[in-house]
């Protein structure tokens, strides 16, 4: 299959890894009355953007990086020091847990649909590895490139949150798909620079956080009833 099409399938929200049950943290942001329109769904996807998807991308494609210019002996301690210094940049529990539930979705599609390729190397953390490493060792698998790897992560990054918008806000769909393209720019700004800082070691990758979101995510973990996951 051609590159071209791997990438848009692992972009794509349908892509069995459950991330169509994940809000990116909206639906907490709308109940607290902070997205409740185009303008202030724009500024939480600018805001996502800047934070989460810059550090997600850099840690996929510095994990594409180690898996596929490391050699086999400290590629697993490679992926093991991105995990820990990831799971540092992740201040609210519960957002580590979404990740590392969201990574064994992941994994569990790509073992299925690339078994030949060896996942062996991801650290034994309890619970699994965080899931823009194991992003970006399916992006490897895929014969994806750095690059591109740190594209369908940022896309990933907006489009959950985006459709999660038609739902909890009834937003017209295409007025939101306008929105998404009109971020374009701004995504391929992102992922370019995730990819440029996936050259650099560990410890300097991105650390952008977004304080309100963790607290969004600690209380979303509380409710009782819910239409969305995180």
């Amino acid at each position: 299959m051609a590159t071209s099409s791997l990438l848009l399938l692992l972009a794509d929200g349908r892509f069995p890894a459950g991330a169509h049950a994940h809000s990116g943290g909206l639906e907490a942001a709308v109940a607290a009355g902070r997205v409740t329109d185009l303008a202030t769904l724009e500024a939480f996807l600018t805001g996502r953007l800047a934070t989460a998807g810059l550090v997600g991308a850099a840690f996929a494609a510095a994990a594409h990086r180690a898996v596929t210019s490391a050699g086999s002996a400290v590629r697993g301690s490679a992926l093991a020091l991105l995990d820990a210094e990831l799971d540092a940049r992740t201040a609210a529990p519960a957002l580590r847990t979404v990740s590392r539930r969201q990574g064994r979705a992941l994994l569990r599609a790509g073992r299925a649909i690339w078994p030949e390729a060896s996942f062996d190397d991801l650290p034994s953390t309890p619970g699994g590895a965080h899931q823009p490493l194991v992003l970006g060792l399916l992006c490897a698998a895929a014969g994806l490139s750095r690059a591109e790897t740190a594209t369908v992560a940022v896309h990933g990054t907006v489009t959950g949150a985006a459709s999660a918008a038609v739902r909890l806000l009834g937003l017209d769909p295409y007025q939101v798909q306008a929105l998404l393209v009109g971020l374009a720019d701004l995504c391929d700004g992102t992922a370019a620079a995730a990819a440029r800082a996936a050259d650099g070691p560990p410890e300097r990758l991105p650390a952008a956080a977004a304080p309100l979101a963790d607290i969004h995510a600690e209380a979303h973990a509380t409710w009782e009833v819910r239409l969305f996951a995180s």
